[in-house]
């Protein structure tokens, strides 16, 4: 009979964190959009919102990556199967650094002005945001397809992280 272990492997943390940053990071645009649609006045704590899940998700990001760059390392795959994983760990360094930048870019627009001692106008409130949503959505669009690459390496490959005791803590691919 198998056991738990109480504390797993870093590789093996990758399934269990890598859904944080997709949910926050595709959540946070909502945010966003109802400060856009707010009075100036109302839209400020709507749009801090968005950029406290943008923060957290940006950083789970960072784990997540961290993780699965681990959890590659540890496998032998074949050829075909090799070249997926590296273009899905290409996929998440890239949206990694995307957010990270976008969440700089949002923490600028939201937190500067007031700063400056602005008055919350639309500019501020509504247009910048808005602007900011067109960039936002082709970085949730680059995660969609990180997601949908590690998904395929999991339920179209069989790709696990398997328990310690049963292979040295690898990576495997599960028989088919």
């Amino acid at each position: 009979m198998a056991t738990l272990p109480l504390i797993p492997a870093w590789q093996q943390l990758h399934p269990l964190i890598v859904h944080f940053p997709t949910a926050l990071l595709l959540v946070a645009p909502i945010f966003i959009l109802i400060g856009i649609l707010r009075p100036p006045a109302a839209a400020l704590p709507f749009l801090l919102s968005a950029l406290l899940l943008m923060a957290f998700g940006t950083i789970a990001s960072f784990v997540a990556l961290s993780t699965g760059l681990s959890a590659g390392s540890q496998t032998q795959l074949p050829l075909e199967i090799d070249a997926i994983l590296k273009h899905h760990q290409g996929l998440a360094e890239t949206t990694t650094l995307t957010f990270a930048a976008l969440t700089v870019v949002f923490a600028a627009i939201v937190i500067v002005p007031r700063l400056l001692s602005r008055h919350s106008s639309r500019v501020i409130t509504a247009a910048l945001p808005a602007v900011f949503l067109v960039l936002y959505a082709a970085g949730a669009v680059l995660l969609v397809q990180t997601a949908h690459m590690g998904g395929r390496l999991v339920h179209e490959f069989g790709i696990t992280a398997t328990h310690p005791t049963s292979s040295g803590g690898q990576v495997a691919l599960r028989g088919r």
